[in-house]
């Protein structure tokens, strides 16, 4: 295919997106919403299968995405500049496919047209038990292995 008329995700750099593509780049999976614990003495991060009450668990979408980080401090915003250190992200992450220089997943929204693909995959938090933090968990009850 000409480069031309490839999509956008094969012929830019993440430095080179505009912020509608880079914000296209999410499948929605919301993986990277689940809390994350991190070994005091090893640094290691380790994933629960907690969200927090602004996760839609149907559809893995953020209620108030716009203040994320307002409503919830701890919430990460992935940024052109820092992709290279969330190696904590899931091996499914775009963001991280893109960096890494691989194809999108063929489930990713971007290459199916569907939003609905993620889910049907089998892929996010709309395809996993999850459970909304009450503020009174012990995370450490939650523990489960990297998606």
């Amino acid at each position: 295919m000409e480069p031309e008329n490839r999509p956008f995700w094969e012929t830019k750099t993440l430095d080179e997106m505009s912020q509608d593509e880079w914000e296209s780049l999410c499948d929605g999976c919301a993986l990277c919403c689940l809390t994350k614990l991190q070994d005091d003495e090893t640094d290691e991060i380790v994933y629960t299968s907690v969200v927090c009450k602004y996760s839609d668990t149907k559809t893995g979408a953020c209620t108030d995405y716009a203040n994320r980080s307002v409503n919830v401090p701890t919430c990460v915003q992935l940024t052109r500049e820092r992709v290279a250190e969330f190696d904590w992200l899931p091996d499914t992450c775009a963001y991280r496919m893109i960096y890494r220089g691989q194809p999108l997943a063929d489930w990713h929204p971007l290459i199916t047209g569907q939003r609905e693909s993620v889910k049907q995959a089998g892929v996010g938090i709309a395809a996993i038990p999850v459970v909304l933090d009450n503020g009174k968990l012990d995370y450490e009850d939650f523990l489960m292995e990297k998606p």
